[in-house]
């Protein structure tokens, strides 16, 4: 047992009690043993870790581009993450060792080279869906190696380097002797956070994007605007935010603020992909916008209500072709989501104007044939802008004509109808992504992270050829009940028992395990200054203070 288990072990820490919930069922509970895999989180696909340990010191340690690296000091991704991990390793070390005192030891592992294997580091890149996120890490003397073909890799590897980091019984930092080698089981691994249905402060946007890094998450899915509020300020249509946003200056993101986000995830090797939803969940949209949206009717008169945004007026398409022309160049990723679900009929069914286009069109008494005369038209104009798109299973179910390219997002449904859904998507050749199973948002009491973990993308009935069109999945936290109060302890760490399931081994299912290590994991990002919420009855050796 690695000298890192028994230190917990001895530490007594979480060791889990026969739990009996509200409804006097008993809820199977794991006890805590330590994992030969230490507190890796997500799982690596190779691992080896050895009994042999080294000493590191705060004072000597250093983390520095190895000669043959194609990156170099102007590299800022990686002079960034060296710092910020340096910070995560020995920033309460130095207290504890007091500065100079201690003398360097001819164990002591003293540094860890970071080598880019890649002639193009691609350090002022951003990441995107078909980046190299592998990278092979060595803990060894005379020095760490770190090696990767793109910085991507060299950050997870980073992160997994620090996670190999434990402190003995006096306070000392030590890391065995270990061999990984590493790469993402799926491409796209996402977290949907939602600042429509409540405001989300930048500070919290990016406490949750180091959240995601830390669990190898490699997709901020930003659902940053719906009905209840237009919190993006448009440079082109001011307007949407001023009439639409909770707060016309303290509800809003400023263009400052979206590209902060967006470098601040780049530096962790996260992509930035907007949703802006259409025709449906556009309320707020329709405050600044005149005739955005379709005026609905109470008989023959109008009733002063609004449906879904007007499929009919060519100055709606003039519009989403201004605003998403905009969006391209504030995004720089190569991929927007244009959401399209959930789009109630009623609105059109009501307006004259409406019925009177659908029998031009020859659309009879179906309003999906509308529905998809609009998203035609919007993906036209997308695609106009080199950008490729993301779209809600409705829009594939409504059978709306998509560009091979297509990415269908998978939201509804029980376990069977969403493996069905898996299987017609990729049966007809589309890439396609899960989110069902994996709505954070739905709390219960007990270990749910358990359900989350269980669940794989690729779990349908298909062929190899349509499994390789599964390019991963999102955990999504939507904001009817979620704010900065709750939002960081709702999502930690129950998403990162999704971020395993996404990077690691289709075989890694071991739940016994995956406790062990998620346990220690949570307390890791809780000595971070993370409030990820606990799994069970335990303790932190360093707690949670609070901000």
């Amino acid at each position: 047992m690695l000298k890192f288990a028994s230190l917990l072990l001895a530490l007594g820490f979480c060791q889990g009690r026969q739990h009996h919930n509200i409804n006097n069922d008993d809820e199977v509970v794991p006890v805590f043993q330590a994992s030969k895999y230490s507190s890796l989180w997500p799982l690596p696909q190779k691992v080896q870790i050895s009994e042999i340990s080294f000493k590191l010191s705060g004072t000597s340690f250093k983390i520095v581009d190895a000669k043959e690296s194609s990156a170099g000091p102007s590299c800022s991704i990686l002079q960034s993450a060296y710092r910020r991990y340096y910070e995560y390793m020995f920033g309460s070390a130095k207290k504890q060792w007091g500065g100079k005192n201690r003398r360097a030891d001819p164990s002591d592992l003293t540094e860890l080279h970071v080598w880019i294997t890649s002639p193009d580091s691609e350090c002022d890149a951003y990441p995107g869906v078909t980046s190299d996120e592998s990278y092979e890490l060595t803990v060894d003397q005379p020095f760490a190696v770190l090696k990767a073909p793109k910085v991507w890799g060299a950050l997870h590897g980073l992160e997994t380097f620090s996670q190999l980091v434990y402190e003995d019984e006096y306070g000392a930092k030590n890391i065995n002797s270990s061999k990984i080698s590493d790469f993402p089981r799926f491409a796209h691994r996402g977290v949907l956070l939602d600042s429509s249905r409540h405001f989300l402060p930048i500070k919290v946007i990016l406490a949750n994007l180091e959240t995601m890094a830390m669990n190898k998450i490699n997709v901020f899915h930003w659902h940053i605007v719906d009905d209840q509020s237009f919190p993006y300020l448009s440079r082109t249509f001011p307007q949407l935010s001023q009439q639409g946003a909770y707060h016309p200056y303290t509800h809003v993101y400023t263009p400052a603020d979206v590209k902060m986000v967006i470098e601040f995830a780049r530096l962790r090797g996260i992509r930035v992909i907007p949703e802006f939803d259409t025709p449906g969940h556009t309320q707020s949209w329709g405050k600044g916008q005149t005739d955005l949206l379709t005026p609905c009717f109470s008989g023959s008169k109008p009733s002063g209500t609004f449906g879904p945004v007007n499929p009919i007026l060519n100055t709606t398409y003039d519009f989403m072709t201004q605003f998403f022309k905009e969006v391209s160049t504030v995004f720089p990723d190569t991929y927007v989501h244009l959401g399209g679900d959930e789009v109630d009929f009623t609105c059109w069914k009501s307006n004259p104007d409406i019925q009177k286009f659908m029998e031009q069109q020859q659309f009879g008494e179906d309003y999906s044939k509308l529905e998809s005369f609009y998203i035609q038209r919007l993906l036209d104009i997308v695609s106009a802008t080199q950008k490729g798109y993301l779209i809600w299973q409705e829009v594939f179910d409504n059978g709306v004509k998509l560009k091979a390219d297509t990415l269908i997002h998978v939201w509804k449904g029980n376990q069977q109808q969403y493996q069905n859904e898996m299987a017609n998507v990729t049966a007809s050749g589309y890439q396609t992504l899960l989110s069902t199973p994996w709505y954070l948002n739905r709390i219960s009491y007990g270990q749910d992270w358990q359900g989350f973990y269980k669940a794989d993308p690729q779990d349908f009935k298909g062929t190899d050829e349509q499994k390789k069109l599964v390019i991963g999945g999102e955990a999504c936290l939507w904001g009817e009940y979620v704010d900065a109060t709750n939002l960081t302890p709702r999502l930690w760490p129950r998403a990162s028992a999704v971020a395993e399931r996404l990077w690691s081994a289709s075989d890694v299912t071991d739940i016994d395990d995956a406790f062990n290590r998620l346990s220690l994991h949570r307390c890791r990002m809780v000595e971070r200054g993370i409030p990820a919420e606990p799994l069970f009855s335990s303790y932190c050796p360093h707690e949670y203070k609070g901000v």
